[in-house]
């Protein structure tokens, strides 16, 4: 593949650029269906792109001409090492820039660190890749550290990227098992008694951890594991005078944990353990009165070197586009009043 800007005209600078691609089959799956990859990064970068033959002639800005072509460029080499294109891999490239993967993928189970900075995550079903700047330093952050918080608003991938980061681990063998927890708190409704056993009961609140790990391993597979205990998921109340050794441990939800409750939480780390605390501050379901446990930590234990706090904002928000339109406008009547 060639990249041609044009010569400079005498009226001022070059006003395109032209991506020549030398296998047309690819050019097809670059380009979508009627084109509908182009069609996205023409909207989100402000540009035009013209398709003739194996070229591809980029219009507008300047910044947002190299963009594009940086964008299009990644996404042709990661065909060309054999990698589908879905849409999280188009609205990644443009939040990040675009950066391009190297032939080969992963080396081994574990995270790598691929040229210009790309993160992946190998499970079973599937490679997980941050689509920000946020969400990579987030994924790092869960790798070098033994307890990371991640805090931010719904929809910023802090659960569904550290529970992609334990079945990796665990898949690695670096750790014996996956502990999944959450408070078992309503959200702002009273659903009555649940009919059932215990477990009955508090599936309903665990479902968004259930379908995390359904993503990156077999159903049949998740459910083996979860027989075999490689694989708990429990309301916080069960934490309660347990000692958690090698293992992988995510808090779900930690804006709902009492003061009480964080304490006895994080004090259940054993050796060979990681700890992830995920938790959004707009989104507190504890009776009026009762102090949320998530923010009581940030304030002790902010300043202790070897625990990481990942922030996220509505810029993160990686659902439909219009979640991070409305957590925006929340925010800004929050600031308002």
């Amino acid at each position: 593949m060639t990249i041609a800007p044009l010569a400079a005209t005498a009226d001022g600078p070059p006003v395109e650029v032209v991506l020549e691609f030398p296998d047309n089959f690819l050019l097809i799956d670059l380009c979508g269906e009627h084109d509908r990859h182009l069609a996205e990064i023409e909207l989100k970068l402000g540009v035009q792109i013209l398709r003739r033959g194996n070229r591809l002639t980029i219009h507008g800005p300047a910044a947002a001409r190299e963009q594009a072509a940086d964008v299009l460029t990644a996404l042709y080499e990661r065909l060309e090492v054999g990698r589908a294109l879905e849409p999280g891999d188009i609205d990644r490239e443009l939040r990040l820039g675009g950066t391009t993967p190297e032939p080969g993928g992963l080396a081994g189970d574990q995270l790598d660190l691929l040229p210009r900075d790309r993160v992946e995550i190998k499970t079973r079903k599937k490679m997980v890749e941050p689509r920000t700047a946020a969400q990579k330093a987030y994924v790092q952050a869960l790798f070098e550290h033994e307890l990371a918080f991640g805090i931010g608003p719904a929809g910023t991938g802090k659960t569904y990227l550290a529970v992609a980061v334990g079945v990796n681990m665990f898949l690695a063998g670096l750790v014996d098992r996956i502990i999944l927890s959450r408070p078992a708190v309503e959200a702002g409704e009273k659903l009555g008694y649940l009919p059932g056993d215990m477990k009955d009961k508090v599936d309903p609140y665990m479902q968004p951890l259930y379908d995390a790990l359904n993503d990156f391993l077999p159903s049949k597979q998740v459910a083996k594991l979860i027989e075999d205990k490689k694989i708990e998921i429990a309301p916080l109340a069960f934490m309660r005078g347990r000692t958690l050794s090698n293992a992988f441990v995510v808090l779900d939800e930690a804006q709902n944990a009492t003061t009480m409750q964080m304490k006895m939480f994080l004090t259940r780390l054993g050796e060979g353990s990681r700890m992830v605390i995920t938790g959004d501050r707009s989104q507190i379901d504890l009776p009026r009165g009762v102090a949320s446990g998530l923010a009581d930590a940030e304030r002790l234990l902010g300043g202790i070197d070897k625990i990481s706090f990942n922030y996220f904002t509505a810029k993160d928000v990686v659902r439909h586009p219009l979640v991070a339109a409305i957590i925006e406008a929340y925010d800004a009547d929050d600031a308002a009043s």
